[in-house]
C-alpha cells in the first residue's frame, strides 16, 4: 500500500487541493484508494462531501494514522492520500513517517520557501523520501517559466531540496472545479489544468515506483523529473 502524505507548515501551500485533484485523478483510473482527513480544518471532507454520490472513500482521524492505515491495508486500499494542518504538530511528524511520500506544494515566493523549509526538515529527519511540488505559479510563456518559478527552483537546488520538473499553474479552474465538488480533469478534461495534475500523477508514480524497488529510474524525489 502506498501512503502520500501532503504537508507544509505554510497555509494557504495548497495541500487540499492537490490532494483532491490527485486522488479524483487516481479514482478515475479504478485504483482502490482513500483519502484520510488529519486537518481540522476539514477542506478535504468539505469537498468530498460535495461529491455527494460520487464521493471517493474517506476517514476523518479521531485516532492513530497507523490504525487507519492498518485497516486500509486489509481491505485491499492501494492508495491513502493524507491530508495534513499547516503546522508541525504531532499528527503532522506522524503523518510523514507512515508516508511513502510526501508532497510539499510549496508557491514560488520567499516567505512560502523559507517556511517549507521545517516540513523538510521533519521528513529528513523521518527518513522519508519527499517531493516539493511549485504550485500557484504564474504561467509560462511559451515553454519558459517566470522569473518567480526559475529563483524559486535556484533556491531549492542549493538546499539541495528535489523538486518536480513541472508545476501546478495559478488558474481559475482549479479552485472553480473543486467549488462543485469537482477536479479539474472532471471539470474539463482538455485543460491545461488537467494536464499538469496528469503529469504530476506520472511523476508521482515513477517516484512511488523507485521507493518501492520496482524501478531504478530517475524519480522526482530524488531530482527534478
Amino acid at each position: 500500500m502506498n501512503v502520500l502524505t501532503f504537508a507544509s507548515r505554510k497555509g494557504g501551500s495548497g495541500k487540499s487541493t492537490l490532494a483532491a485533484h490527485l486522488a479524483g485523478y487516481a479514482h478515475n483510473t479504478a485504483r482502490p484508494l482513500l483519502l484520510v482527513d488529519d486537518d481540522p480544518q476539514g477542506s478535504l471532507t468539505l469537498w468530498n462531501e460535495l461529491r455527494h454520490d460520487a464521493a471517493l472513500p474517506m476517514k476523518t482521524v479521531k485516532r492513530l494514522i497507523p490504525d487507519v492505515l492498518k485497516k486500509a491495508e486489509r481491505a485491499g486500499i492501494e492508495w491513502v492520500f493524507i491530508d495534513t494542518p499547516a503546522n508541525i504538530s504531532a499528527c503532522v511528524v506522524e503523518a510523514i513517517e507512515v508516508a511513502t511520500l510526501v508532497i510539499i506544494p510549496c508557491r514560488p515566493g520567499l516567505f512560502d520557501i523559507d517556511a517549507v523549509q521545517q516540513t523538510i526538515a521533519l521528513a529528513r529527519n523521518a527518513r522519508t523520501p519527499y517531493a516539493v511540488v511549485l504550485n500557484g505559479a504564474a504561467p509560462k510563456r511559451g515553454e519558459v517559466e517566470s522569473p518567480a518559478v526559475t529563483s524559486a527552483r535556484n533556491c531549492l537546488a542549493r538546499l539541495n531540496v528535489p523538486v518536480w520538473g513541472g508545476q501546478i499553474t495559478h488558474r481559475t479552474s482549479f479552485s472553480l472545479s473543486i467549488t462543485g465538488g469537482e477536479t479539474v480533469k472532471e471539470y474539463n478534461s482538455d485543460s491545461a489544468s488537467a494536464t499538469e495534475i496528469s503529469r504530476l500523477w506520472r511523476a508521482i508514480e515513477k517516484s512511488v515506483g523507485v521507493i518501492n524497488g520496482a524501478s531504478e529510474r530517475a524519480a522526482m524525489h530524488r531530482f527534478a523529473a
